[in-house]
């Protein structure tokens, strides 16, 4: 065993396997010395705390694979210390024991109420202390062995994904050669057409994974210049507009409100106005109106309250049959299948996860809903 106390430095050793690190936090003095006592047993890398504070400055140097953290201190208890580090995404994982003198029924309620994930009373057991900190490690190991499998699921995807670009850029020039050869029939024109547009549908959906990955890994910086909503919105519409005709619907455009720029990445916003589109082509029956509605929140509003609207409110309106409201939430993710009545189709999500993910990184968000009388609603605000 290992024990550290508050002075020493944390210099991590590249190619050496690292103990598991134990975090003990209480402010009196000799009680962390009885903890680090009662571990000596075993192989672990200690770290002794005097308060819940320095504990959360410290957290991304120390790395902790379990807390024992005493709910009775100054300044800040351990409730509050539980609290904050299970509302933190970097920290929520990892393992809390507390340690308290109450032994009431709504004292250790609390603690669950705030995250914690095990109890211990005073005084410790030598043995009940070992084998609880053992069953954290467990919980411990078994989350970084499955991060360590998603990251490798992950990168894996990504690769494929990245290596599938080359053969279909080769597919679509070969394609376009062909049409463009002398004695190709009309019919046989129009099936290269055809095979064309499906091909750059697959290429769009190859971005929208390389997008998706960057996302997740935190890689992708936003290109933010002045864009013109309605300017592009005209430019989607008419790109689309052959796909909506060929299908008997409609592709209609209109704004409320004064226009005026919004700071975005073009780019992407673009390709969430298209997605948006494209899915609700996908799911709208001939002889109806996939609406693009541009709302700009902020015109005429004094400035103290502007600055709490978003820029620009976004919505893409069909009249197909709807939305189950149990799948509000989770069309949005990418890993999930949402199924949709009219056609026996099932949206993966990939197209939506992309557009979730740009309104995010743009500080924004998006949300569904349906329509009183028919169809679908999905609103982009950012």
């Amino acid at each position: 065993m290992t024990v550290v106390t508050e002075s020493t430095d944390l210099l991590p050793n590249a190619g050496v396997i690292q103990q598991k690190r134990v975090i003990v936090v209480d402010d009196e003095p000799s009680s962390r010395e009885a903890l680090c006592a009662l571990l000596t047993a075993e192989d672990l890398d200690i770290h002794a705390l005097s308060s819940g504070k320095e504990l959360l400055r410290r957290m991304p140097e120390l790395a902790p694979d379990v807390i024992l953290l005493d709910v009775m201190m100054p300044e800040m208890d351990g409730y509050a210390v539980c609290r904050e580090l299970k509302q933190s995404i970097a920290f929520q994982h990892i393992p809390i024991i507390l340690i308290t003198a109450l032994d009431a029924i709504q004292d250790r309620v609390r603690g669950l109420e705030v995250g914690a994930d095990e109890f211990l009373s005073k005084p410790v057991s030598r043995l009940e202390l070992q084998a609880r900190v053992r069953t954290m490690l467990r919980i411990k190991t078994q989350y970084d062995q499955l991060e360590r499998m998603l990251e490798l699921r992950q990168a894996l995807s990504y690769m494929i994904v990245h290596d599938l670009r080359n053969p279909l850029a080769a597919v679509m020039l070969y394609l376009q050669l062909l049409k463009r050869k002398g004695g190709v029939s009309p019919e046989h024109i129009r099936y290269l057409d055809m095979a064309t547009s499906e091909a750059q549908k697959m290429s769009s959906f190859l971005d929208d994974m390389l997008m998706l990955a960057k996302m997740e890994r935190g890689k992708l910086s936003l290109s933010r210049s002045p864009l013109y909503v309605d300017h592009l919105l005209e430019q989607v519409r008419h790109k689309l507009a052959p796909y909506a005709d060929a299908q008997g619907v409609t592709l209609a455009l209109k704004t409320q409100g004064q226009s005026y720029p919004v700071i975005a990445d073009v780019a992407l916003f673009q390709r969430v106005v298209e997605n948006l589109v494209a899915n609700a082509l996908k799911f709208s029956p001939p002889q109806t109106t996939v609406t693009i509605l541009a709302e700009y929140p902020r015109t005429g509003q004094p400035d103290d309250i502007a600055s709490t609207l978003p820029a620009v409110r976004l919505s893409v309106l069909d009249q197909g049959r709807g939305i189950p409201p149990e799948d509000f939430v989770r069309m949005f993710d990418q890993y999930e299948a949402v199924h949709m009545k009219e056609q026996g189709k099932a949206e993966l999500g990939l197209e939506l996860a992309f557009c979730r993910m740009v309104a995010e990184a743009h500080g924004g968000r998006i949300y569904a809903g349906n329509n009183p009388d028919r169809g679908a609603i999905i609103t982009v605000e950012m």
